[in-house]
C-alpha cells in the first residue's frame, strides 16, 4: 500500500466524510418515511407494513458481507464503493417514479438493499487502510466518520418527511437521488487523493468480466430481494443462512490462524456478540421507546409544541453529532498519553451508559402527572445516554474490526460487524412486543405501569451483562495485547536502538 501524505490524508477524510454523509442521508431518509408510506401509499395494514419493513432493514445488513467480499475479492475497495453507489442511486430514483406500484417499489427496495451492501462496508475498510500504521488516531478518525452518519440521519429524518409532506414523496425520494449522483461525482472527482489504497484486488487492472459477471449478480439479487418481500419467510431463512455461513467463515478463519492473529480474533468475536446485545437495545428505539414517546410522553419541550412524537428519534443523531467531536478529541489526546481506555472497556462502558437509559425511562414513571404523561426531558436524558454508549460501542466497532482482523480479511469483517445489527433487528422486534398492550388500551395510566415494568427489567439485566462485560476486560486486554516471539524479538530491537 502507497503511504498517504499527512495532508492528503485529511484532504481524504473529508472526501469519504461527505460520501458517506450522502449515502446515510439517503437511507434514513427513505427509513423515517417507509413504514408511512406503505400505509398511505400501498394500503397495507399497519402490522403488515412493520413486517415488510423489518425484511427491508434485515437484508439492508444481511448483505453487507457480500459488498465487503466484492471489495476484498473481486473488484477492490475503491471500485466497489462506486458500484454500490449507482446501484443505490437507481434505487432511490425509481422509488421516485414508482408511485403506488406494489411490485416498481419492491423492486426498488431491492435495488436499495442491494445497493447499501454493495457499498456499506467499504468506505469503513477504505478508511482503515487510510490510517493503516497510525492506530494513535484510528479510534479519532472513526469517531468523526460515524459523525458523517448521524448528521446525514439527522437532516434527512427531518428534511424528507416536510418534502414528502409539502410536495409529495416522490420529490424526497428523487432528493435521496440526487443526493448520491453528488456522493458519486465527489468521489469520483478526488479519487486520486486515496491513489494507491486499496484492497489487494483494487490493485489489479480491472477485470471487465469479473465486472460483468458481478453487475449480473447484483441484478439478479434484486430481483429476488424484490420477490423476497412479498414471500418474508424466505427473508427470514436467508438471514439466517447468510449469518450461519458468514459466522462460520469467521470461525474457520480463528481456527487456521496461529499464535497473536487467532488470541485478537477471538477477542473480536466476543466484542461482536457484546454488540449484538447492544444492537438488540437500540432497536427500541423505532419501536417500543417510539411508543412509549407517543402514549406517554408530552409532546412539548421548553415549551415548543413537538408536532409528531416520532421526532423524538433524531435526539439520538443530535446527541452523536453534539458528543462526537469532543470523544474524538479525547480519545487522541489521552491515547498520545497513553492513557486512553481499552476498546473492551470502552465497551463495557458504552453498555452501563446504554442501562442507565432504559433505568432513566423506568423511573419517570415516578414523577408522571394525574394523566399518566411524562415530562419529555426524562426521554432526552435516556437519549443522551444511549447515544453516548452508541459511540463508545457502535461508533468504534470498525476501529475494533480494523485493529484485531488482518488487512486482507478486513471487508469481509466489516461486512460480519454489519450483521449483527441485522441479527439484532429480529431480536429487538422480540424485545419490544414485551411492551404490547392490547390496541384498546389507549389510556396512559395503563400503558404506563407496562412501559415502567418492561424498561427498568431491561435496565437491570443490561447492568447485569455490564458487570459481566467489565469483569472479562482484563482477560480481552491480555487477548488483544499478546504478541508472537517475533513480534517481541522486533519490539526488542526497536527498543535498543
Amino acid at each position: 500500500m502507497v503511504e498517504s501524505h499527512p495532508v492528503n490524508r485529511k484532504k481524504a477524510f473529508n472526501m469519504l466524510f461527505f460520501l458517506e454523509f450522502w449515502e446515510r442521508f439517503g437511507f434514513y431518509g427513505l427509513q423515517a418515511v417507509l413504514a408511512g408510506f406503505f400505509v398511505k401509499s400501498l394500503g397495507m395494514e399497519d402490522a403488515e407494513s412493520f413486517v415488510v419493513f423489518g425484511a427491508f432493514s434485515a437484508m439492508v445488513y444481511g448483505y453487507v458481507s457480500i459488498g465487503g467480499y466484492i471489495g476484498d475479492k473481486v473488484l477492490g475497495t475503491q471500485r466497489t464503493i462506486t458500484l454500490g453507489a449507482v446501484v443505490l442511486m437507481l434505487g432511490y430514483a425509481l422509488m421516485a417514479m414508482a408511485g403506488e406500484d406494489k411490485t416498481l417499489v419492491f423492486l426498488a427496495l431491492g435495488a436499495i438493499a442491494c445497493g447499501n451492501g454493495i457499498f456499506k462496508a467499504n468506505p469503513s475498510s477504505l478508511l482503515s487502510k487510510l490510517y493503516e500504521g497510525d492506530e494513535q488516531d484510528l479510534d479519532s478518525a472513526f469517531t468523526m466518520y460515524y459523525m458523517a452518519v448521524n448528521i446525514g440521519s439527522f437532516v434527512s429524518m427531518l428534511l424528507v418527511p416536510i418534502i414528502g409532506s409539502q410536495y409529495g414523496l416522490s420529490l424526497g425520494f428523487m432528493v435521496c437521488a440526487m443526493g448520491l449522483v453528488m456522493a458519486i461525482g465527489g468521489f469520483i472527482g478526488f479519487r486520486y487523493l486515496v491513489r494507491g489504497i486499496d484492497s489487494p484486488a483494487g490493485a489489479e487492472p480491472l477485470s471487465y468480466k469479473k465486472l460483468a459477471l458481478t453487475i449480473a449478480g447484483v441484478a439478479a439479487m434484486t430481483l429476488f430481494s424484490s420477490w423476497m418481500l412479498s414471500h418474508l419467510s424466505v427473508a427470514h431463512w436467508l438471514l439466517l443462512i447468510i449469518g450461519l455461513l458468514v459466522y462460520g467463515v469467521f470461525f474457520k478463519m480463528i481456527i487456521q490462524a496461529k499464535g497473536a492473529e487467532r488470541s485478537r480474533m477471538i477477542a473480536a468475536m466476543i466484542l461482536i456478540v457484546e454488540a449484538i446485545v447492544f444492537f438488540t437495545l437500540y432497536q427500541q428505539m423505532p419501536t417500543s421507546l417510539n411508543f412509549f414517546a407517543i402514549k406517554n410522553v408530552e409532546h412539548s419541550i421548553l415549551g415548543i409544541a413537538i408536532p409528531n412524537a416520532e421526532v423524538f428519534q433524531t435526539l439520538n443523531p443530535f446527541w452523536i453529532m453534539i458528543a462526537s467531536p469532543v470523544l474524538a478529541w479525547a480519545y487522541s489526546h489521552f491515547g498520545s498519553e497513553g492513557k486512553d481506555l481499552s476498546m473492551p472497556a470502552k465497551f463495557a462502558l458504552g453498555m452501563f451508559l446504554t442501562a442507565g437509559s432504559f433505568l432513566v425511562v423506568g423511573f419517570s414513571a415516578n414523577f408522571a402527572s394525574s394523566d399518566g404523561i411524562v415530562s419529555a426531558w426524562w426521554l432526552v436524558g435516556s437519549y443522551f445516554l444511549s447515544s453516548i454508549g452508541e459511540l463508545f460501542i457502535s461508533g468504534l466497532g470498525l476501529s475494533m474490526i480494523s485493529k484485531l482482523v488482518p488487512q486482507k480479511l478486513i471487508g469481509f469483517l466489516m461486512g460480519a460487524w454489519f450483521l449483527t445489527t441485522a441479527i439484532s433487528a429480529i431480536l429487538g422486534g422480540e424485545l419490544a412486543t414485551l411492551t404490547t398492550v392490547s390496541k384498546d388500551i389507549v389510556d396512559p395510566l395503563q400503558t404506563l405501569p407496562v412501559y415502567s415494568q418492561v424498561f427498568t427489567q431491561i435496565g437491570l439485566v443490561t447492568l447485569g451483562v455490564t458487570v459481566v462485560m467489565a469483569l472479562t476486560v482484563p482477560m480481552l486486554n491480555r487477548l488483544i495485547n499478546k504478541k508472537d516471539e517475533e513480534e517481541e524479538i522486533e519490539a526488542a530491537a526497536v527498543a535498543e536502538n
